[in-house]
């Protein structure tokens, strides 16, 4: 059960309503977390940028590469809202998150996602050298800061406690 209540719509001031239309216009979907952080606006906006990082990493990545380094960062953090939410995006892309063949770019994403997931102090050189082989070290710093974003969201979910959307109950995430 959410620790910080949602903000209700109808009762929000004007201000977080027209945050909300305007995220929703513009963005898309409002979720549990989402009307969480709009008790504050500046809060909202700063986690947001989620989604400028995200633009960033779609100069290079595709979509599939983008949930798998998202949802591997949010299992190793143990995030089920976030995990969740990319089991879905794949899900609805017929793949199995769990028997699922990477390539070695993939590979590589993913094994730097369990390792920021899991603990960023200790990035082994290994997992890096994979990384440099497939990425420009403006793009290895691009995908570092969407990472930063990730972990900041399952962040709050946790701290908050925020619950799970409904459309997600019942799925598994691990």
């Amino acid at each position: 059960m959410n620790r910080v209540s949602q903000i209700n719509y109808s009762k929000a001031p004007e201000t977080v309503q027209k945050e909300h239309d305007f995220h929703i216009e513009n963005v898309g979907k409002m979720t549990n977390m989402k009307r969480t952080l709009l008790n504050n606006i500046p809060t909202f906006r700063v986690m947001m940028e989620w989604y400028t990082m995200k633009d960033e990493a779609k100069k290079f990545l595709n979509d599939l590469e983008i949930y798998f380094l998202c949802y591997t960062i949010s299992s190793e953090n143990e995030c089920a809202i976030c995990s969740l939410f990319f089991v879905k995006l794949l899900q609805e892309q017929g793949i199995d998150h769990r028997n699922f063949e990477f390539n070695a770019r993939q590979q590589a994403l993913v094994d730097y996602g369990r390792a920021i997931g899991k603990n960023p102090k200790s990035i082994s050189d290994e997992v890096f050298a994979a990384l440099k082989k497939e990425f420009t070290e403006e793009q290895i710093v691009v995908i570092t800061g969407f990472a930063a974003m990730m972990v900041a969201t399952n962040l709050i979910n946790h701290v908050l406690e925020v619950d799970v959307d409904g459309e997600y109950e019942g799925m598994d995430w691990k």
